[in-house]
């Protein structure tokens, strides 16, 4: 991986509005010295695990994640019981094969007897987490958000939209809508967009830093990389340093590349 290479339970129920319980100052010059570590975020659509080979091995997404050594997972296409994937709680078996023990799941909706959504995975505990209802698509859609009790905190937000432009806006639109009601803390946004940059989805994000990923940015599929829909985006701008991110080329454990960012935060003066 080259030097700063560009490139890179709960269950919450969905209702008609968020539902919401807890679990067990933008700087001109962002200062990141003293006692704080930088924080390595992944975002990664891991297909329910099922690899591009059709076999469901979580295992091996675990060893993916494990080789890149997050601090917080944002994960798509998450499966709760659900029968096509051995009827496993995926959130809970991916937290305990990485050591990312805290971790929530949010459900789109039933699946198979199960439930099928997102999950966030952290080595730091997940507090105030909502399941927001965003539009529905092809199928309904939420955005899974947590404060990471990270040093600093910061908000995290999940998101997986689906599937028209019209739909996808709709969806973006009201996630920003709720973010922008709080500026409490430092607010991440992680995951599939399912729309690429100079989109009128991705022009909704234009006031939030996202970073560049370089000549190595497409991160679907991951046989033959041919679009990038794959984001971690920040705001405030001030708020983080990136340090590296990088698309990893991993053409096997699911049909998306995973997305690394590595981002040292802003220390108050």
């Amino acid at each position: 991986m080259n030097m700063l290479r560009r490139t890179l339970i709960l269950l919450l129920a969905i209702g008609p509005a968020a539902s919401q319980f807890s679990f067990a100052q933008e700087a001109k010059q962002p200062d990141t010295s003293g006692d704080v570590r930088d924080l390595r975020v992944l975002a990664y659509n891991v297909k329910h695990g099922r690899g591009n080979d059709g076999k469901v091995d979580l295992e091996r997404t675990a060893q993916v994640i494990r080789r890149l050594n997050p601090d917080v997972v944002a994960l798509q296409e998450i499966d709760h019981q659900a029968t096509r994937s051995g009827n496993v709680d995926e959130a809970q078996e991916l937290a305990e094969l990485t050591g990312l023990e805290h971790h929530v799941f949010g459900r789109f909706f039933d699946f198979q007897g199960g439930e099928y959504g997102m999950a966030i995975i952290s080595r730091y505990p997940l507090r105030d987490v909502t399941n927001l209802r965003l539009p529905d698509g092809a199928e309904p859609r939420t955005s899974l958000i947590a404060t990471v009790a990270a040093e600093p905190p910061f908000r995290l937000a999940n998101v997986h939209f689906y599937a028209t432009e019209q739909e996808r806006l709709a969806q973006a639109q009201t996630l920003l809508k709720f973010l922008n009601d709080r500026h409490d803390l430092p607010c991440l946004i992680a995951g599939d967009f399912n729309s690429q940059p100079g989109s009128p989805v991705l022009e909704l994000f234009a006031d939030w830093n996202i970073p560049d990923k370089g000549d190595d940015r497409l991160t679907f599929s991951s046989e033959k990389p041919r679009i990038e829909i794959d984001f971690v985006m920040f705001r405030p701008q001030a708020a983080f340093v990136v340090r590296e991110i990088d698309v990893i080329d991993e053409p096997v454990a699911s049909d998306h590349r995973p997305l690394l960012v590595v981002l040292a935060p802003a220390v108050s003066e």
